[in-house]
Parts: structure tokens; sequence; C-alpha cells
């Protein structure tokens, strides 16, 4: 069996090829072996760099709003481990670039972790994009903050909530940091992004100075946008004209804007978000998680609007950050009922690696995965079923074999090549253990938190 090589998945076959001679430069070092498949390794365009999964501390699934609480159990772990763990989980699966959406909401501690998480990426060998968090309203309550939880908790709750609200810093010293991040980024294969966390928490101040600041940085934006219906809800009556329509209007929407989700997005936006060029990250895995519903991402298509990519948002289907199953799910989602599929094999592929690069800002990435295809289609009968079709059907994690990212293996036959994973993994989990005196004390006040929150927007909202 041939080597095939697939470098325009969904619009062309693969090529195939007897001698490594006929292979790109970029892999030509890299041993392959007959029955391999490369092709252009997908992009992770939305993600959380989650080394401990929300599951693994106790964060079920459920409404968005309700979940939220739950992430105050993330355990306290070394920034620099985390990432080399969330980071080494998707190498591992033959993904070779990610949006990583960093958690900390301190923006003191900003510039250290974002060095730490920077160079994780580093170390493992793939590339990039860092979206710093930005925000200025309390993300606990969308109109009026912790304080319209007050009549849901018990004074003892109320008390503990209230020691631990937050001091947002000031809009000018949060942009600073994202410049000082940005300055003390010297790889290529890294690009800091802002990355306000949605309009529901940052005030139009703050919002009109990123439009500002991205525009005179020539710097990309990275926000959730319009994730659940009770934003939906309390965004219409925030912003009366339209949450979009507002940000066009300040000059937020342009080509160098990525927006995640944007499940609850109407028609009418959807024709101005392509009109100034933004891209869609869907993630219909978390969408489903997370009650979110499913993202009208077959009827933009028809339309001709926005580009999309796929992002794992650290909650795929399975829970074990596998890009190729979120593609999988994604494309069956948006098939439509009708005798012509509506969305087709090249619209994912196109999605999840062309977008995907416009995303992380590595648009002219030289990035390839090497499936053990021979394995794959161990069991078929015919030889020329088309590669794309064939992966987007039964591709899985466990078949990619190797990842190579800018002329460098990161993974070869099925293992890191600069980072033994199954330590670093284990060395995590020690640190989030040793945090299991304080999580227990605090998952009370979670459930409550959790409680309070999804009672207080049936109240508010009208959105059960």
């Amino acid at each position: 069996m041939a080597m095939r090589l697939l470098l325009d998945p969904g619009h062309a076959p693969a090529r195939r090829i007897e001698e490594e001679a006929e292979l790109p430069p970029a892999l030509r070092s890299v041993r392959l072996q007959r029955g391999d498949l490369v092709l252009p390794s997908p992009v992770n365009a939305h993600d959380h760099g989650y080394g401990i999964r929300t599951l693994d501390f106790g964060a079920l699934d459920d409404a968005l709003e309700a979940w939220i609480p739950g992430l105050r159990l993330r355990p306290r772990t070394d920034p620099y481990l985390e990432a080399l763990v969330a980071f080494g989980r998707l190498a591992r699966t033959g993904i070779g670039a990610t949006m990583h959406c960093h958690n900390s909401l301190n923006v003191d501690r900003l510039i250290d972790e974002a060095g730490a998480v920077m160079r994780a990426a580093g170390d493992i060998g793939i590339r990039l994009a860092l979206s710093c968090p930005l925000l200025d309203h309390d993300a606990w309550a969308y109109d009026g903050g912790p304080q319209r939880l007050r009549p849901f908790l018990s004074e003892h709750d109320w008390n503990a909530l209230a020691g631990t609200i937050p001091d947002y810093a000031p809009i000018r010293t949060q942009l600073d940091a994202v410049e000082a991040v940005a300055a003390a980024n010297t790889s290529p294969l890294v690009d800091v992004q802002y990355g306000p966390i949605g309009p529901q928490w940052c005030s139009n101040a703050l919002l009109e100075a990123i439009a500002e600041a991205s525009a005179s940085h020539d710097r990309r934006i990275h926000m959730h946008l319009l994730e659940s219906p009770r934003q939906r809800v309390w965004l219409d009556r925030r912003f009366p004209e339209g949450v979009v329509s507002y940000l066009d209007r300040i000059g937020f929407l342009s080509p160098r804007l990525a927006v995640a989700h944007g499940v609850q997005l109407r028609p009418d936006e959807l024709e101005l978000l392509a009109g100034r060029g933004v891209q869609i990250v869907s993630n219909p895995a978390a969408n489903l998680r997370l009650r979110s519903g499913v993202a009208p991402i077959a009827s933009t298509v028809e339309s001709g609007g926005p580009a999309f990519a796929i992002g794992l948002d650290g909650t795929g289907l399975d829970d074990d950050q596998d890009l190729w199953r979120e593609m999988r799910l994604l494309y069956l989602l948006q098939g439509g009922r009708g005798l012509t599929r509506q969305l087709a094999t090249g619209d994912i592929f196109d999605a999840a690696i062309r977008v995907g690069r416009q995303v992380v800002n590595a648009r002219g990435a030289e990035d390839f995965t090497i499936v053990d295809y021979r394995t794959l289609i161990a069991d078929a009968l015919f030889d020329d079923i088309d590669e794309a079709d064939v992966l987007l059907t039964r591709m899985s994690a466990r078949y990619a074999k190797g990842l190579v990212v800018a002329g460098r293996a990161v993974m070869r036959e099925r293992r890191l090549t600069s980072v033994d994973f199954d330590a670093a993994l284990s060395e995590l989990s020690t640190q989030a253990r040793a945090d299991l005196p304080r999580l227990q004390k605090q998952r009370p006040l979670v459930r409550a938190l959790s409680e309070a929150t999804r009672s207080y927007y049936a109240a508010w909202s009208g959105v059960s």
C-alpha cells in the first residue's frame, strides 16, 4: 500500500506516492511507512487549556450559567504544568495548533502565567494563539452582579461569596498587560490576542477601547458571543439596536475578530458579521453539554455567511479533546434532512484547517498530521473511497501516529518527542489532589451558588 498525501481534503482525493522525495520539504525528515496518510493538521480554534478537566474537579455539565460556579473548584496548580498537559493531550491527537483562552482573571498574574503557557506550548512544539482575558463586569449575574443572587442565598453563603468578589483593574491597566505579554513573546509560533470574555462581562468603555487598540496594534480579538439563550435576552435588553450592530458601530467587527459559539445569532447578524470578515468558531459538543443549543452553521454556509472554524472549548463529546470527533459531530448535526447534505465534507475540512489557521493567525502554516490509514481502513473492501469522507466518518485520535509543526516532529509513532506526557500528567494530578482540602470546603458554596444562579435566571430572563 502506497503512502497517501491529502493536501486538499474534501476537494481533491489523496495522491498516492511511493517515494519520500515526493513529499513536501517539511516532511522529508519524517519516517513514513506504507499505508500512512498525511494531511494538513486541523486547528483547535477555541479552547481553555484544561490540564485538569472540568469533570475531574466535579463541574458537571449543566446550563451554562448554572455551570459557571463549578469553575470555582478548579484546583490550584502550576500554570506551566496545566498548559503542558493540555497541549500535550492535543498534540497526541494529531492537532498542531490551538486557541488558548486563558482562564485567570487576575491581571497582576497575567504576564507571569502567560509566559508559563507560552513556554509550555514551545516545549510541546505546537502553535499557540493566546487570548488574554479582559473584563470589568462581574460574572455572577448579567443584570447587576452578585447582589442579584443575594435573595437566593443563605446569609452564610452570601457572606462567603461576598468575600471573594474581585475588583477589576482599570481598562488601561488590562490593555497594557496584554501588550506586555506580546512584548515578552519571542516565538514565531505564538500569537497574542485580546480576549474580551464576552460583551455581557465587558463595559461599553472596555469594548470600545479594545476595538481601538486592535486597529492601532493590528492585533486580533477572540471573544465569546451569544452562547446561551439567557445571554441573548440580556444583551437585547442592554443593546436595543442589537449587540452585533453596536459592535459594528464602534469598529469592533473586522477580519481580525473571531467569535466563539454564536449559537443565538440571528440571520441579519450573521450577514453583518460576514460583511465585516469576522470568523465564527463553532463548539458543537460544548453547546450541547451546556444546553445552549445548535449554532446555525449550515444556514450560514448556504447564505454565504461568516467563515467558520471548529473548537473543543475544553468539553469535547467524550471529554477526551478529540477534534476529529468534534468535526464529525458538527458534520452530522448540520447535515439537514434533505436529499442533499447541507454541509459538505470540504466545508468541514476548510473550517478545521483553513479558517482555523486564520483564527490563530497562522495562515502560512505548514503543519501535518500523519494518520495510520492502513489500520483505519483495515476492513474496507474498496480502496478508492475518498479519503476525506473516510476520515470524517471514522477518524479518531487513536489513529493519529505523527505530528509535524513547522518542520519539527512533535509526535512520532504516537509518542511526543520532547515531553514525557504521562509523567507530566501524574505530577499535575498530584498537585491537584494536594488542593483537595480547600476544594472540599468550597463544594457546599459552589452547589448553593449554582442553585441560586438557576433560580435567579429562571425568574429574571423568562428563559427556563
